[in-house]
């Protein structure tokens, strides 16, 4: 497999240093207000649901067998960190994603100088949400088929013990073609096209979408990831994709 994780990963925390340039600061204030809003509404029902149902289930258990408590916790916390993750990125960026794809042309016009025929400007995103809310829900629907396979996977015993890394995989796979969708949209590439670039640099590109995917996993931070993942994958597509 061609690329390097460790390198693909760089490319988030590089997408986070530019948002700070002056030329981005515009197009990161509505993806981040929409992130903001969508996580901390989503995450608080999330985990309320998930305290009364492990705090009933361990109620219906022996006294004994209290100790499992300790060892169920964090390994759901780590599976429905990430599916939640994905999901209410999914979500948030359902809603903004053509403010992210005008975000990513100037990023791009910032890291190489040269202009790029894409939205130009709050009208034509405005314009063209529609367009982008059905690509988001292509995105969408290639995701679930996979995701209910890892989901049966984690419930049967045995596989099950390797569902956390399936979920991160799935989730660095998935965040990769999500954020590097945007850059490429701007050069009205196709999603086949995109699935095809990511592949053909499949290591850094899982090394970015990987982080991505934690990060989206933790409050707060959750709340900052997605435009600093919208430059960081222009970046990759500007160095490594193009």
């Amino acid at each position: 497999m061609r690329g390097n994780l460790v390198h693909g990963a760089g490319y988030l925390w590089r997408g986070a240093s530019l948002l700070r340039h002056p030329s981005l600061r515009l197009f990161v204030i509505i993806p981040l207000a929409v992130n903001i809003l969508i996580f901390s509404s989503l995450l608080a029902l999330t985990f309320a649901w998930l305290d009364r149902s492990v705090t009933g289930a361990m109620e219906a258990l022996p006294a004994w067998l209290g100790f499992i408590e300790w060892l169920i916790w964090p390994l759901l916390i780590l599976v429905f960190g990430l599916l939640a993750g994905y999901s209410f990125t999914a979500v948030a960026l359902l809603i903004a994603s053509p403010f992210n794809t005008l975000l990513a042309e100037k990023a791009e016009e910032l890291i190489t100088g040269r202009p790029v025929a894409g939205l130009e400007g709050l009208g034509a995103a405005l314009l063209s949400v529609p367009r982008g809310i059905l690509r988001e829900l292509y995105k969408l629907l290639y995701y679930l088929p996979m995701a209910l396979l890892v989901l049966i996977l984690s419930l049967i015993p045995g596989p099950n013990a390797f569902a956390p890394l399936l979920w991160l995989l799935l989730g660095a796979w998935m965040m990769s073609l999500q954020f590097v969708d945007y850059p490429m949209d701007n050069h009205q590439l196709g999603f086949a096209e995109v699935k095809r670039a990511v592949r053909q640099r499949r290591l850094s590109s899982l090394g970015f979408g990987g982080l991505v995917a934690l990060c989206a996993s933790i409050p707060v931070v959750n709340f900052f990831v997605v435009p600093a993942a919208v430059v960081g994958a222009t970046l990759l597509w500007c160095e490594e994709l193009r």
